[in-house]
């Protein structure tokens, strides 16, 4: 098969041809169709996640996954009732299943030995992978016809529905209440659509850095929107009160996660404000103490989404209430697409597609 390969940090991949993986006893085999590319991958090659995530060269990133079943493993449940060209999308979080979030239902936090794909075990930059059956998601036939769509459901898709909806239960969120989504890229073009189904009639406000990324928010939903580029924190409360009718915000959900937008967010939150975080752009954010403790503000980390998470996701796109932003990409252009994504160039999602 043919496979894109890490071999250092802060180097190109490389497309090699490798052998098929053999799955194991618990494991499928997946054709891969379709794998989303994201600024964690960029930042995987980086090397941003070195020291958390370290891996093995060479080594297959790509997490976000979906492909069809092409073999399975002797030790496969025949309950599970997989056949060969099924459609499964990957639930990205192998947790060990033992430990207390896991038994939450919570792998993505797993405490023991949890792995992620794309982070450690192989990832999706390839034409085939195994996964351990508990963790593919079957689609039906009709959402199989659109890989592409599938695969950034498992990242992009769902990680923002997770975030939104813990804003949602802190009481940050219904009418008379406006929230933010800081970041219109792969996960914020979602991250808007998710204020308008989970809001509760709350006003929708986008920030961005380009006006492109601004008229893709519009059109996800947005009630308006905000180019910071280049904007002082008080010219932004300038054109919430203009728009809104208030300076400040009730809950903002950042999708950079640079130190200059978590501050910002948290600039522009009110009383008992809420910022839900999933970005990872900077290694560490700051905020003044007083204000924070003050005006009993609220700083929620949200790390990707659970396998019920990602089954909701799933479920509302195959409903037709999610719109997707996507790009179809092939696996030899890997790299300029990658440096693309970590210039922010990038709107809405490419997908590598495989069929």
């Amino acid at each position: 098969m043919r496979a894109a390969r890490m071999y250092g940090y802060r180097e190109p991949l490389r497309i090699d041809e490798v052998p098929i993986p053999e799955p194991a006893p618990e494991e499928i085999l997946l054709k891969v169709a379709a794998a989303g590319m994201c600024r964690s991958d960029y930042q995987l090659l980086d090397g941003y996640f070195q020291r958390p995530f370290p891996v093995e060269f060479p080594y297959i990133p790509g997490h976000e996954i979906a492909g069809r079943v092409a073999g399975l493993g002797r030790a496969v449940l025949s309950t599970v009732d997989y056949a060969e060209g099924d459609m499964v999308v990957v639930d990205p979080s192998w947790g060990d299943g033992t430990c207390r979030q896991c038994r939450e239902g919570n792998e993505q936090l797993c405490s023991g030995h949890g792995r992620w794909v794309g982070f450690g075990p192989p990832g999706g930059f390839a034409e085939y992978l195994t996964v351990e059956y508990r963790h593919a998601v079957p689609v039906s036939a009709a959402a199989a016809r659109k890989p592409e769509v599938l695969a950034p459901m498992t990242d992009a898709g769902m990680t923002p529905y997770r975030a939104m909806r813990k804003l949602r239960d802190a009481g940050k969120l219904g009418p008379g209440r406006t929230v933010v989504v800081t970041g219109i890229g792969g996960l914020g073009s979602y991250a808007i659509q998710y204020a308008k189904l989970l809001g509760g009639g709350a006003t929708v406000v986008a920030l961005a850095r380009t006006d492109r990324k601004l008229v893709v928010a519009k059109d996800n939903g947005a009630d308006h929107g905000i180019n910071v580029r280049d904007r002082a924190v008080t010219d932004i409360q300038a054109e919430l009160e203009r728009t809104t009718g208030r300076r400040t915000v009730d809950a903002v959900l950042d999708c950079v996660g640079s130190a200059a937008s978590v501050a910002m967010g948290f600039d522009l939150l009110g009383p008992e404000g809420a910022l839900a975080a999933v970005g990872l752009m900077s290694d560490r954010v700051e905020h003044r103490q007083f204000p924070f403790v003050g005006m009993e503000l609220s700083y929620l980390g949200s790390f990707w989404g659970s396998h019920l998470d990602l089954v909701e996701v799933l479920s509302l796109a195959e409903a037709g209430l999610i719109k997707h932003n996507v790009t179809t990409v092939r696996l030899d252009d890997i790299n300029e697409n990658l440096a693309a994504l970590g210039r922010g160039e990038i709107i809405g999602r490419q997908v590598i597609v495989f069929d």
